[in-house]
């Protein structure tokens, strides 16, 4: 599914509507360039899960915690200056297979090992200053339903 945006607010929207689909056990792959609009993607998926946090990239942290509506949680991973994940790539695992958790992890390549070949990946690709195109790719059956829910 390719699905054009064009401001961040309508990123953000989009954001809130797979959030409002997410049931928890859930793993999203956000892949694209420094910019691309993955943080405000996962901002607008907080918002459908009714967290009140200010979501922040944690470029800095590799991880942050949100508490989420219906006893969920979720969990924003982001490797992108990590070669290697070492003890994350444990943490991750961890929070992949919690059935309460929604796990978004930014610049997977370091911790591809450990993701399951089930998830949804997401492709960022901004092709202007406000303009961005999402792939999105449902790698499993319970992803193709999410993505069928979405259309």
């Amino acid at each position: 599914m390719i699905i054009e945006v064009h401001s961040e607010e309508a990123m953000k929207l989009l954001g809130g509507r797979i959030g409002q689909l997410l049931h928890g056990g859930e793993l999203i792959e956000l892949i694209g360039d420094v910019g691309a609009g993955k943080t405000t993607f996962t901002k607008g998926l907080a918002t459908g899960l009714t967290i009140d946090e200010d979501v922040q990239s944690p470029s800095f942290t590799i991880s942050r915690l949100y508490e989420a509506r219906d006893d969920l949680r979720l969990a924003h991973y982001d490797f992108y200056r990590l070669s290697d994940a070492g003890i994350m790539a444990h943490e991750l695992s961890e929070s992949i297979h919690d059935p309460q958790m929604i796990t978004v992890v930014e610049w997977a390549d370091a911790v591809a090992h450990v993701l399951p070949k089930e998830r949804l990946q997401i492709r960022l690709v901004s092709p202007s200053i406000a303009d961005r195109t999402l792939e999105i790719t449902p790698l499993g059956e319970r992803y193709k339903t999410l993505v069928g829910a979405l259309a």
